[in-house]
């Protein structure tokens, strides 16, 4: 169960992940309908992969080898499995992007909204204090309005300086993901299987 994959479909200083299965269909969800190459990743195993993936180097590229302990694979399962791998993880770099775009949508419009009120805020300060008379009671009550109408701005602020910047790293995550080189090694303890290798094989 040592074996490893061709240099050629797996990059020499790729971090690997490996994944231990009794068979290769408990990769993939199995209350997902969708036929079953076209399954999302089971739950459990996606996480497993996101988090082994989190804890590797950013910037050196993955490689996930998957261990199937009760069945042998055929190269076009494991040709199938590098395809599905590829595109769920694709699709949530998308899904990402796409969560990314509408929260700095909504935080456009929430300052907007917020230096509206501000504005507001400051107007109706100056009125009120004009209509106490007293110096000191009317500037209390101004800068209240105003104090707390700048509380209102906190959420924009939050958008743009923190919110944002997990969400693109995760999407980044999620680019290496569906990048990665797919091994198979299988229950005969045969060399690991380069999934991108058996595409090309069943392609000819």
């Amino acid at each position: 169960m040592g074996a490893s994959a061709p240099a050629a479909s797996r990059p020499a200083n790729a971090q690997r992940i490996e994944v231990r299965v009794g068979e290769l269909k408990q990769i993939f969800n199995a209350m997902d309908p969708a036929p079953f190459r076209e399954r999302d990743l089971d739950p459990n195993a996606e996480e497993y992969i996101v988090d082994s993936a989190r804890e590797l180097g950013r910037e050196a590229p993955l490689a996930l080898l998957v261990h199937v302990s009760r069945e042998p694979v055929a190269p076009e399962d494991a040709a199938m499995l590098q395809h599905a791998v590829r595109d769920y993880f694709a699709l949530r770099a998308a899904a990402a992007r796409a969560e990314l775009r509408q929260l700095f949508r909504t935080g456009r419009w929430t300052l907007v909204i917020g230096l509206a009120f501000v504005a507001a805020a400051n107007i109706v300060g100056d009125l009120i204090g004009n209509l106490v008379g007293s110096e000191s009671y009317g500037g209390f009550l101004h800068e209240s309005i105003v104090i707390g109408a700048w509380v209102a701005l906190w959420r924009p602020m939050e958008t743009f300086l923190y919110d944002w910047w997990p969400i693109l790293g995760r999407a980044r995550l999620y680019d290496r993901l569906s990048a990665m080189p797919v091994e198979v090694l299988d229950a005969a303890a045969r060399p690991a299987i380069p999934a991108a290798a058996a595409a090309a094989g069943t392609a000819t």
